[in-house]
Order: C-alpha cells, then structure tokens, then sequence
C-alpha cells in the first residue's frame, strides 16, 4: 500500500488539474467523477463530511501516525482534498477554500493527544512570495500566518462548531509510534473505490 509520500509526490506529479479540454475526449456516457456535478457545494458541508471521516477510528489513527511520522500538515490535506476532487466530492474552487479548515481539523485532533506537529516543509525565504497550494499560487504571508496559528495551538474560532467539539472526547486512545500507510479522505455518493486511493478502508493488518 502506498505510503502518505508517495502519494503526495504522485499528486505533485500528476499536474494536479484536469488537462484543459481533455473532457471533450472522453465517452460523454461514462464521465470521471470530477466531470460531474460535485457532492459539495458549500464549505459547511464539506466541513462537516470531512471531520466525520476524520473521527473514524480506522481514519484517526492513520491520519494521527502520518502527522507523528512528521508528514507536514498542509500536505497531508492537500492528499485529502485532491482526492476528495478526483472522486467527485468538490470543485476546484471549494477544494482551495477547503485548505485552511482541513489544515486546522488536523491540527485540532494532534493537539488533543500532544503530536509534535510539522505544519509545512517548503522554503518561504526564496526570492518568490507565493507559494503553490493545490495547483493554485497562495501568497507567502497566508502561509505564514497559518503556522503561526498553527504552531501556537490557535484553531481559529468557528473551525469546530460545538458538536465537532465534543466529538472530540470520544475519541480512542491511540498508540502514534507505528507508521502510518495510508489516509482516508471523503468519499463520493459516485466513486468507485481504488486499491490504493487514500479514500479506501486500509486492506491490510496495523496502521
């Protein structure tokens, strides 16, 4: 099974964004899942799929040993987000208005069990002020800011509403020090699960 990395760099990869007017090739009977109308349309929504996934046990302790791993945060959500748009969940658009939510959800849960944290690995004293997230150009200084945030254990308010909150105290025990292998992002009334895809139940034994 792939690991949280090498999913990443396949994601760097792969362009991240649909090939402009590739969909005018394929059979109009049988579109991909982000060729058509998306699960989510509002960030709320979104949100609220997103940490139900998260709060699963089996999606928990794979997302909490990634973090352990130091698997930066922003790229464990980019993993999830891109996903979550291969499989039809949003557009491009909410999944870039996903980002920073994502990002503090997974902060949220790793501070709730005292995880080191790595918020972001690239270099932000280059001579460039933006930095690429999801395919989209993100000015440094928001960047910035979010491991500020981040790095202080400031979620900022509204991030978790109260039932999110509480949700929090029914979360297992877990142990972090084993590996973690893959991640599970939200899935699509429409996707069809793949070997490999950080969308499926785990199909092995351990984290």
């Amino acid at each position: 099974m792939a690991t949280v990395q090498e999913e990443y760099t396949k994601i760097q990869q792969s362009g991240k964004r649909s090939i402009p007017g590739s969909s005018l090739t394929n059979d109009p009977e049988t579109p991909a899942p982000h060729e058509r109308a998306p699960k989510f349309t509002s960030v709320h929504g979104a949100i609220e799929e997103i940490w139900g996934n998260f709060i699963e046990p089996e999606t928990y302790i794979n997302l909490m040993g990634a973090v352990s791993d130091d698997v930066p945060v922003m790229d464990i959500a980019q993993i999830i987000l891109f996903k979550g748009f291969q499989e039809g969940a949003w557009n491009p658009d909410l999944m870039l208005m996903l980002f920073e939510p994502t990002c503090y959800m997974i902060i949220a849960l790793a501070e709730r069990i005292d995880i080191p944290i790595t918020i972001y690995s690239g270099d932000l004293e280059d001579e460039d002020s933006e930095e690429q997230i999801l395919g989209t150009a993100v000015d440094e200084q928001r960047i910035q800011d979010m491991i500020k945030k981040g790095s202080s254990g400031r979620i900022p308010e509204g991030t978790l509403n109260a039932e999110m909150q509480k949700s929090l105290e029914n979360l297992p025990e877990i142990d972090v020090k084993t590996p973690a292998t893959s991640l599970m992002a939200p899935p699509s009334e429409e996707a069809t699960p793949q070997p490999q895809s950080l969308m499926a139940p785990p199909v092995t034994a351990g984290v």
